[in-house]
């Protein structure tokens, strides 16, 4: 019932934000205006889409990893994707210190799953395992593939709004320019977007867990790891540029607190919750 609910609700952000998109394109210029927006942000985003990978791991200076490198985190990695019936993602090691993980890729034939140094010093078997389960729900239910139609949506919507700004948006019963609405759209627009683009993060999030949960056999190893994770990511910030802040498994805080609004994921209290009670309904059903 949860799946089914967090599914049905990203089907609505989505419509919600492709709703927005085409709303906004018909108030600057009509059909018109909305296809070009469309079609540049389309095109920016795919590029981002097929090349995403590598700048993360780029990013973070990840290296490949072999079971001879890290025997444990691999074997982790290969028993889970079986179970999950999914290919051998490419293993990946990022230097920093800061505790956290990722998966990337654009579908379970083109995946990998890199975790931090600093996560790897922190976590025992069972927190890693839960952690790995997570990441794997992400490429199982592409939620990358998701995030980026979201991304292509939203980056439309940036651009039909500094569309308003440069050339004037609205349109009155007479279709003449209206300035003010114009000024609006371009404050308000991408803001609206940005929220349902972080309510979409948010809900696949839960998903993740309740998957993985279930993939690794046990709530517990993956609450005790979100908490270790939420506590060492705020003592050793990661920072990362907000449009990777989504990917990761514990918002990469930058030692400032984030509006729960603003936030990509949901609060780890919450989610730490929602695994406990997954465990006392498993051990009600065993008793």
């Amino acid at each position: 019932m949860s799946a089914l609910w967090n599914g049905s609700k990203t089907a609505i952000l989505m419509g919600g934000l492709m709703g927005l998109a085409l709303g906004i394109g018909y108030l600057i210029g009509g059909p018109g205006a909305m296809a070009i927006a469309l079609v540049l942000g389309g095109a920016i985003n795919l590029i981002a889409f097929f090349f995403s990978d590598r700048i993360a791991l780029a990013t973070m200076r990840a290296h490949a990893v072999t079971e001879s490198d890290d025997p444990v985190l691999w074997r982790q990695v290969a028993s889970l994707s079986r179970r999950a019936n999914l290919p051998m993602p490419r293993v990946y090691v990022s230097p920093t210190p800061a505790p956290n993980a990722f998966a990337t890729g654009r579908g379970p034939r083109h995946s990998a799953v890199c975790v931090t140094a600093g996560l790897r010093q922190l976590l025992n078997e069972q927190e890693l395992a839960g952690v790995i389960a997570h990441e794997l729900a992400h490429i199982k239910h592409r939620d990358i593939l998701i995030s980026t139609i979201a991304a292509i949506i939203a980056g439309a919507i940036s651009y039909l709004a500094y569309m308003a700004m440069w050339f004037g948006g609205g349109r009155d019963d007479e279709d003449s320019p209206s300035p003010l609405v114009g000024l609006l759209l371009m404050i308000f627009a991408p803001l609206a977007a940005m929220l349902i683009q972080m309510a979409i993060s948010r809900s696949r999030e839960y998903e993740a867990d309740r998957f993985g949960a279930e993939l690794a056999g046990s709530p517990r190893g993956l609450a005790r790891a979100l908490e270790k994770l939420e506590h060492g990511a705020s003592q050793i910030p990661l920072p990362v540029m907000d449009a990777q802040r989504n990917m990761f498994i514990v918002e990469p805080l930058t030692g400032m607190k984030v509006a729960r609004l603003f936030m990509t994921h949901p609060p780890v209290e919450d989610r730490v919750r929602r695994l406990m009670a997954m465990g006392r309904s498993d051990a009600g059903v065993q008793a």
